[in-house]
């Protein structure tokens, strides 16, 4: 058996048919692509394609700026 095991790619939520629209003030979406730290997550490890993640970074800025969501994880 092999050392490294290759992991079953993710599939991108976006990119069917029946997919929400990413919008700034759908705080409980956007809560998924962030770590626990409130740092953004990497398309390598969500499975979201390239152009949803830039739409999802833009949306996490801008709920950010609006105080929907917070900035870092502890505000003291």
């Amino acid at each position: 058996m092999s050392r490294f095991v290759r992991n079953k790619r993710r599939s991108c939520k976006f990119s069917s048919d029946f997919a929400q629209p990413i919008d700034y003030k759908d705080v409980n979406l956007l809560k998924q692509y962030i770590s626990e730290n409130a740092k953004l997550q990497p398309a390598r490890v969500t499975g979201t394609v390239s152009y949803y993640q830039r739409q999802i970074t833009n949306a996490v800025k801008r709920a950010r700026f609006l105080a929907l969501l917070p900035y870092t994880d502890k505000h003291e």
